[in-house]
């Protein structure tokens, strides 16, 4: 099947020095193949930028927040000859060695969007269950997070006026909206994604806040209060 299509990568990134050059360096047999590389860092002071400086096609500054990170590198992405991919990928995930083929099939299809079914790094058995459970979710709801490496038609997403300005909830939101135009189409080809944060918050514990987040999220909770749950009881233990 033809691969005649542009992909720009859009990784937003803060304070990433320590894994930066890992992440990046993943994605160069993409960059070998003509894909876009863009990498939008939110005023990191960890020489994050600089790092990433020499395995990107740009490198953007903008404001804090993914939802505003992702729109500033889909601003910038370059226009495309043929069918124009943004796919928006966070530091800590890693996209298979199939992805291009896997896409390819995305382009052929009538779907305006996708998303990959998504693995942690973790070796226990849990993190297995944890990822069930997260593609399990969206095969039911349509709805997908920014851990499944979402991508999207470039026009659909200039249509829908991108992801809104929201400090948490961002992909569900705008996944959301893109349900309305076509189901998602799913990778089944895992990504990767560091399980870091279930490691260091506790696995059961983040899977609760997570949970919980997102059912005051539906119960219509401002997004503003919710980020405000999550940084507390990230720092404190508790609400």
């Amino acid at each position: 099947m033809s691969e005649l299509f542009s992909l720009s990568i859009v990784v937003p990134v803060w304070m990433e020095s320590a894994s930066i050059v890992a992440t990046l360096e993943a994605l160069q047999p993409l960059r070998t193949a003509g894909h876009e590389l863009i990498v939008v860092d939110a005023g990191s002071t960890d020489g994050t930028a600089k790092l990433a400086q020499p395995l990107a096609d740009r490198v953007v500054q903008s404001g804090k927040g993914r939802a505003v990170q992702m729109n500033a590198g889909a601003s910038v992405a370059r226009p495309a000859v043929k069918g124009n991919l943004l796919l928006f990928l966070h530091a800590d995930t890693r996209l298979p060695s199939s992805a291009l083929s896997e896409l390819s099939k995305f382009v052929h299809s009538d779907n305006a969007w996708g998303r990959f079914d998504v693995r942690l790094s973790g070796r226990g058995v849990m993190f297995r269950v944890i990822a069930w459970f997260m593609n399990q979710r969206s095969r039911l709801t349509g709805i997908c997070t920014g851990d499944q490496a979402l991508f999207v038609r470039r026009e659909v997403f200039e249509a829908l006026g991108g992801f809104e300005p929201l400090p948490i909830m961002e992909d569900i939101e705008f996944t959301r909206r893109l349900g309305l135009i076509s189901r998602p189409f799913c990778i089944r080809e895992p990504v990767t994604t560091d399980s870091r944060r279930w490691e260091q918050g506790g696995t059961w514990r983040t899977i609760f806040l997570m949970w919980r987040l997102r059912w005051r999220y539906w119960r219509g909770d401002s997004p503003e209060n919710l980020v405000h749950a999550y940084r507390s009881d990230v720092r404190n233990g508790k609400e």
